[in-house]
């Protein structure tokens, strides 16, 4: 039955987002050149580091936790930016805060080249986060140029899976770089990508906004809408006090729960208030409505706990036990990028146009339950076979993981972002998707991690933490599967033939 929570109009029916006009007529060819390689900027950031984290704590004299926690700053500036720079570019443009997204990616891969201290580079990571929502803004654009369901849901599939990796070329670059040249040249490497993106975005690609619908503009016209920057104030002030919060508690033992307990209340006070806000705003930055339906937040809960399971399995645990040399099979930062993420990206780039072409044949839900399923299983079957220490059965269990997760999910709820957008705010929908994919990949190495530590035996040649944090994300991930019965079918960007 499609019903939405707190509203009369049937979530299954909300219209495909849409932007003003037909399409430029921009070659198609030349436009998914362009957004691709934003997207592998992006990719960059968010995985080629992966192989390089035991080079930077060895380099810089830190922590683990320390090194992890730059990591998840990245993730939750990523997670903020990614609430209001999709809706900004509904207003003044997308290509225009695309490309200045990618010049700020470059000054923040600079800063973390150069970083000589765990602070330096945790500013670095944050200035990084600013382009957060590249992918959803990608999609976007794309859609305002494609709006024939399986040709679009091909060429989001295309887009969509360097966000598992590039081929495994992202990992492999950056252990090699790290392993021969220290981890401040895949900085540098990750910079010299993102300006030729920042480049490619502003010279191919046309410039779109969103139709804005009211007395000044006309109805369904490109105009000016303004932004709501009083509710982007509360909003980035709840979640960013909500993440602080849980990356916070995730330290268990040591972690300062009286401060935990002060942001939670801050961070629902601030909520409270931006729910205020919108309801009053004439140019509400997310219209109430909207959050009340299952299209929307059953597809936000949905994305948080399928990051939260997988990410740091793939990104974190799975790496680490590879170079483990007491507990695991002492790869180097290189060979552990060959024998899991490697095969993992390629796998996922290799399925992603299918799945996307499936998503829109069969329908979006059985294709993202499809992908659910198949990960628990290889997490499982991944759980089962690590103890033998068998290069070729961690190699295959990586490939499997790319196909159900990067290949699929990863897909599907990027895609479902984009289809089930309200017509009158398009960046709406994608931008608190994106926001919640860096927020369940910052949760993910909070969480798994802090199970790994917490049940770590003394033993350093045990592999009991990283058994337990793996189970931690099959159980994530099984919720993520409850979950997804919950989001409406996007009846309008699935074939009807």
């Amino acid at each position: 039955m499609n019903v939405s929570t707190g509203t009369n109009s049937p979530t299954a029916q909300r219209p495909v987002a849409a932007t003003g006009g037909n399409g430029s007529g921009v070659r198609i060819g030349v436009l998914v050149t362009a957004l691709l390689a934003a997207c592998f900027a992006f990719q960059l950031n968010a995985s080629m580091l992966s192989p390089a984290l035991k080079n930077i704590e060895d380099t810089l004299g830190a922590s683990s936790a320390e090194i992890g926690l730059t990591q998840t700053a990245f993730f939750t500036s990523a997670a903020l930016f990614s609430l209001f720079l999709p809706r900004l570019g509904d207003v003044i443009g997308r290509r225009r805060v695309l490309a200045g997204m990618l010049g700020l990616m470059v000054v923040g891969c600079v800063i973390a080249a150069l970083a000589t201290s765990v602070p330096m580079l945790f500013a670095g990571r944050v200035v990084q986060g600013v382009s957060g929502p590249v992918v959803p803004l990608c999609l976007i654009m794309l859609r305002v140029e494609v709006r024939e369901p399986k040709r679009y849901g091909t060429l989001l599939g295309v887009i969509t899976a360097v966000n598992g990796g590039i081929a495994g070329v992202d990992s492999l670059a950056g252990g090699y770089l790290a392993d021969n040249h220290g981890f401040g040249s895949v900085f540098w490497a990750m910079a010299v990508v993102a300006a030729l993106a920042c480049v490619l975005v502003a010279t191919l690609t046309p410039e779109s906004r969103a139709p804005v619908a009211d007395a000044d503009a006309g109805a369904g016209t490109p105009g000016a809408a303004r932004m709501d920057w009083p509710g982007v104030a509360l909003l980035v002030v709840s979640v960013g006090s909500l993440l602080t919060a849980l990356n916070e508690a995730g330290k268990l033992a040591a972690a300062d729960w009286p401060l935990i307990a002060v942001l939670v209340v801050v961070s629902a006070v601030a909520f409270a208030l931006f729910w205020r806000t919108e309801d009053r705003s004439g140019h509400p930055l997310v219209a109430t409505r909207h959050l009340k339906q299952r299209a929307t937040w059953a597809t936000l809960l949905t994305t948080v706990l399928t990051m939260t399971g997988v990410f740091a399995v793939m990104n974190g645990l799975i790496p680490a036990f590879a170079q483990d040399a007491q507990a695991g099979l002492g790869m180097s930062a290189e060979q552990s990028a060959w024998w899991t993420l490697s095969p993992y990206a390629l796998a996922g780039l290799a399925m992603g146009p299918l799945a996307g072409r499936l998503a829109a044949t069969f329908g979006y839900g059985r294709v993202l339950r499809l992908g659910l399923v198949g990960s628990v299983a290889t997490v499982v079957l991944m759980l089962l076979t690590m103890h033998s220490h068998s290069h070729v059965l961690l190699l295959v269990t990586s490939l499997l993981v790319g196909v159900a997760y990067a290949g699929v999910a990863n897909i599907v709820l990027n895609g479902l972002g984009i289809v089930l957008s309200p017509r009158d705010n398009p960046g709406f929908l994608p931008g608190l998707n994106a926001g919640a994919f860096n927020l369940g990949a910052g949760l993910s190495f909070a969480v798994l991690y802090a199970v790994k530590t917490a049940v770590q035996p003394a033993d350093p040649s045990s592999a009991g933490g990283y058994t337990a944090g793996m189970i931690a994300g099959v159980v994530i991930l099984a919720a993520a599967i409850a979950t997804s019965f919950l989001i409406p079918k996007p009846v309008a960007a699935e074939a009807q033939d």
